[in-house]
């Protein structure tokens, strides 16, 4: 079902056929994805999804003009019509001299770094139905929990290749689970949600289904009768769960195209200090059963563990072979690919060091301040780098967690954030994006 050398074969011969219909250069990828997933609420089964389907995508080249497409058809006819039409689409198309294949001296060679991303295991639906019971089941234990908006709990498989006219024809496959509540504590116009989740590689490394669930208890009922704080500058300390994204803003300004197109607010910033001395943050497509661990790219190219910012200096842009060559530099093995359209650039598995502060001595001196748990909206602009959205959480009173906050907004300007950003000790690797608890000083308020 999931044969990584049937895929490569499909992949190559695709190519092939590319360049005998008239393509310069060519490149396809592959994806394959099953999964199943159960979806519970109230302790009764809601719903049971089973997918299972393949897509292949196809980018040629015709002297400097290029055009990409993609099929769910993947018969001798069909994929013929789909090379008929690359080959006509990319005719027609603008040159662009910057568009091309990844250079083929840079290609991934000899053994690829093993990830361990797929377990092999495949559970029954009837073992997902009882995980996803389990969660909801402690969930609802929780004392001040009145209602679930449902419990679920999933397992997949995908199979990727990728092939190019340059000789290079690579898969792999990664198995994925997960588990997820959402409940509601309180009544009527008093009510608050909440949620936990997991997520992993391998089955085996998955948090136990109870833990997750009272812990969506808990914070639901955390939540209940928030106020609302007094506008003004104040320190705002980040969750891990919702400060992942901070490093996600980060990732998109230091990709090639944004800085190709000089739409970045770090434009110009590679080897300065844009965070404060000892702040190091890493790339690292090698982790073993990593979210995203992968040893080649969406282009072919190998993979390395990489220094984004070494000692709060931004170290490097994240470059496809595309917007490389616009800039006059070379790939850095950050390409990502979809089924269809022509690469990007994006992380693999990035985090931000832990500081050597606990979380508690982290918050010890702040008089007045808020602990954010989840944000709304998506008021940043990448651009200038400026920063508000919506807000709920705690306050921070006298160095402690206090009364539940909500309907604030937080503000500030990113390049300004960064550089007053302040990491605990409390890093646990569970997202494709990973941070401690984070504090950054000066931020505006607007509350009450």
């Amino acid at each position: 079902m999931f044969s990584i050398p049937d895929a490569e074969t499909r992949v190559a011969d695709l190519v092939a056929a590319a360049r005998r219909a008239g393509a310069d250069a060519a490149d396809a990828v592959y994806f394959r994805n099953a999964s199943t997933e159960v979806q519970v609420r109230l302790g009764a089964l809601e719903d049971v999804g089973r997918s299972d389907g393949e897509e292949i995508g196809l980018r040629l080249f015709v002297g400097k003009r290029s055009a990409s497409v993609s099929a769910s058809d993947l018969s001798h006819e069909g994929l013929g019509a789909l090379i008929e039409r690359a080959v006509a689409m990319a005719r027609e198309a603008p040159e662009d001299e910057y568009a091309g294949l990844a250079p083929e001296d840079r290609l991934l060679t000899g053994e690829a770094v093993p990830i361990d991303g797929d377990d092999g295991a495949d559970p029954a639906p009837a073992a997902l139905k009882e995980r996803a019971l389990a969660a909801e089941d402690a969930a609802r234990a929780v004392a001040g929990v009145t209602n679930s908006e449902g419990a679920g709990a999933s397992a997949g498989r995908t199979l990727m290749a990728l092939a190019t006219s340059t000789g290079f024809a690579r898969g792999f496959v990664t198995s994925g689970y997960g588990c997820s509540a959402s409940v509601i504590a309180g009544e009527g116009a008093g009510m608050q949600r909440d949620y936990a989740y997991h997520s992993t590689r391998h089955v085996s490394d998955l948090e136990d289904a109870g833990a997750i669930g009272r812990r969506a208890g808990e914070r639901a009922v955390k939540r209940l009768n928030p106020g609302k704080l007094a506008s003004g500058p104040m320190p705002v300390v980040f969750d891990p769960r919702v400060g992942a994204s901070l490093i996600g803003h980060l990732a998109g300004a230091i990709t090639g195209a944004a800085i190709a197109r000089k739409t970045s607010f770090l434009l110009d910033k590679r080897g300065e200090r844009v965070f404060a001395p000892g702040i190091t943050i890493r790339d690292d497509p090698h982790r073993l059963r990593g979210l995203r661990s992968r040893a080649f790219d969406g282009e072919g190219l190998p993979t390395l563990p990489i220094d984004v910012v070494a000692d709060g200096v931004l170290q490097t842009w994240l470059l496809d072979s595309a917007s490389a060559r616009q800039l006059g530099e070379q790939p850095t093995g950050h390409a990502t690919r979809g089924g269809s359209g022509a690469p990007g650039a994006g992380t693999s598995n990035m985090f931000l060091e832990a500081g050597t502060v606990t979380p508690s001595d982290l918050i010890a001196d702040i008089k007045l301040g808020v602990f954010v748990t989840e944000l709304i909206g998506q008021g940043v602009n990448g651009i200038t780098g400026d920063y508000s959205r919506g807000a709920s959480g705690f306050a921070i009173r006298d160095g402690q967690l206090a009364e539940p906050v909500a309907e604030i907004t937080i503000a500030g300007n990113l390049a300004n954030m960064f550089l007053a950003l302040t990491p605990a000790d409390d890093l646990v690797f569970r997202r494709a994006i990973d941070v401690p608890t984070l504090r950054i000083d000066g931020m505006t308020i607007a509350g009450a």
